[in-house]
């Protein structure tokens, strides 16, 4: 038992990193950009976006200072192609007019630990609003090939109808079609820049 310890101890030590500063680009491959809806006000239809880029900057004492992130909205992926397109047209996103949505922070504030709340601008239909979201920076470590990674995840709220996502349907049963909170949830690891 001991030296299982004693080898669990050293293998943390080996990937395990000081406070390390710097900016960190997004890994794609390791990311997810994650977004929940009411349905007929009975279920959370989920999708994600499968193509964005961004990053986050990290001070020496392993707190986000900053975030940005450009997201291709076509990319969306509810696992329903004709939702999918339906998202994509003029009624909701309007890809062919307004094909990227942006987040860049305005404030960080650290909460104790590695979470923080930030502040930031949202673009979506070139409507920008303020937002806030909630998360936690986990590492930075060491991976196998010699990068230096940090994980991160925040999770948020807005009111599509602020960004110009309107459309809707009465149910005959009262409510509506499409609820209109969207609830955000982002995930994933940044590289660190050499």
């Amino acid at each position: 038992m001991k030296k299982i310890s004693i080898l669990i101890t050293s293998i943390l030590f080996l990937y395990s990193l000081p406070a390390i500063a710097g900016v960190f680009s997004i890994d794609s491959d390791h990311a997810q950009i994650g977004f929940s809806a009411r349905h007929m006000m009975i279920y959370n239809v989920k999708g994600t976006f499968k193509q964005f880029k961004g990053g986050f900057e990290l001070d020496e004492s392993n707190t986000l200072v900053s975030a940005s992130a450009e997201i291709e909205v076509s990319s969306i992926d509810t696992k329903i192609e004709k939702r999918d397109n339906h998202l994509r047209s003029p009624d909701f996103f309007d890809v062919s007019k307004f094909p990227k949505m942006t987040f860049q922070t305005t404030a960080v504030k650290k909460n104790g630990g590695q979470s923080f709340t930030v502040t930031g601008d949202l673009t979506i239909r070139d409507v920008t609003k303020t937002i806030t979201l909630k998360g936690e920076i986990l590492g930075p470590i060491k991976d196998p090939w010699g990068n230096i990674r940090a994980g991160f995840s925040a999770k948020g709220k807005i009111d599509r109808k602020e960004f110009g996502l309107k459309w809707n349907k009465a149910l005959e049963s009262g409510g509506v079609l499409v609820g209109d909170e969207i609830a955000l949830q982002l995930e994933g690891e940044g590289i660190l820049k050499k």
